[in-house]
């Protein structure tokens, strides 16, 4: 019989994924969710709020039932989208990342900015879809991302070289050109904001977006 993981709400590395403010809304969404059967993986940093969070690249968790979900307040079903935009099954990381795309809430836009050094096409289009405002200067998107990316340019940087490495591997053969690849477009609007944010030209870490190349950057 499979084991399921479940730790105490206490000590749930999950917990960590968010600023210490919201720990009480996210033991509640913990509790109401199903367990997993192993711990969340390959766990980044980053920096939300001046607080240093530890989200996971994936969770194995089922989804909870809609009744489950309309239990919880709307801050804590935000939380649980965002959760969720880990799993590993991509249709549910686009299912529950269109829920939060569009909300301009600072400890929401990690979850969506590394989803775009993902490889799940459908899944960039959804960002750049639910993201106008990257491309309105001084808009409120554009200053939260900005302001993301100027506090972890080592995690961009990194975001971006897997972008190329994606499009290379993956959708070269439909996007011949790099900057016709919606990853592309991603990448150009997130640096312009943190250019915008930062008052100076972001490093660029991609081929410009008329330039092809022959190989990958990662």
């Amino acid at each position: 019989m499979e084991k399921s993981w479940a730790p105490s709400n206490s000590t749930d590395p999950l917990v960590r994924a968010f600023p210490s403010r919201l720990a009480g809304d996210v033991k509640r969404v913990l509790a109401l969710v199903p367990d997993g059967t192993c711990a969340p993986a390959n766990p980044f940093q980053v920096e939300v709020e001046g607080e240093t969070v530890t989200i996971p690249l994936r969770i194995d968790r089922n989804e909870p039932d809609a009744d489950v979900v309309g239990s919880l307040s709307d801050v804590q079903q935000v939380v649980l989208h965002c959760l969720y935009s880990r799993h590993s099954d991509g249709r549910v990381r686009q299912r529950h990342l269109e829920q939060i795309v569009k909300l301009d809430e600072a400890w929401v836009v990690p979850f969506v900015v590394q989803l775009v050094g993902e490889y799940v096409v459908e899944i960039l289009e959804a960002i750049y879809g639910g993201l106008p405002g990257l491309r309105v200067q001084d808009s409120v998107q554009r200053r939260l991302y900005g302001d993301f990316i100027v506090r972890n340019p080592a995690f961009f940087a990194r975001t971006e070289r897997r972008v190329v490495s994606y499009w290379s591997w993956h959708y070269r053969w439909k996007y011949q050109e790099f900057g016709t690849y919606p990853g592309s477009s991603l990448a150009e609007a997130l640096r312009a904001a943190a250019s915008e944010q930062a008052g100076a030209p972001w490093p660029r870490h991609t081929p410009p977006p008329s330039v092809d190349t022959g190989g990958t950057t990662a």
